[in-house]
């Protein structure tokens, strides 16, 4: 056991790490920005009058699933179908990394070789998280102009 312990604090365990954390944080912030469009969307139909409703509405979108979100929105936003796929994809797989992905890949940790696929695998769903997450960003600054708010091009939209 003391051999593995060290073999997790090598670089390479720790550079596999950070790609973790990183596949987190993106599907987070994909998160973020569908709770930012649904807000939008909202606020175009006219149904959150006043400051309190969003706020409140805003809060039970950000207690809501990242599979909540992606259910509700498509309801509301006309997603390419390549998008929606993507989507689903997206959702599935981080619920799979967030969820089982040490459990079941435990061994391949402690070689250079399965620790390197694991680098691949969680980079690669951390582009396409952050490529969503990305486009959508797009389409609610494009929302933003349409409903005449102001956006900081770089900060936060909401």
């Amino acid at each position: 056991m003391m051999k593995q312990t060290r073999l997790l604090d090598s670089d390479h365990s720790k550079e596999l790490f950070a790609y973790f954390g990183l596949a987190v944080y993106y599907s987070q912030a994909l998160e973020q920005q569908l709770a930012n469009l649904l807000m939008l969307i909202k606020l175009s139909k006219g149904k959150v009058p006043s400051e309190e409703d969003i706020a409140q509405l805003y809060q039970r979108k950000l207690s809501s699933s990242l599979g909540q979100l992606v259910q509700e929105i498509q309801h509301y936003f006309p997603f390419s179908e390549e998008e929606t796929l993507q989507l689903k994809e997206v959702w599935k797989q981080r619920n799979h990394i967030v969820h089982d992905y040490f459990k079941e890949r435990i061994h391949e940790t402690f070689s250079p070789a399965g620790r390197s696929r694991m680098i691949r695998e969680l980079t690669a769903f951390k582009d396409q998280a952050q490529a969503l997450e990305q486009k959508l960003q797009g389409y609610s600054r494009e929302m933003y102009v349409k409903l005449g708010l102001e956006a900081d091009k770089e900060g936060p939209l909401f």
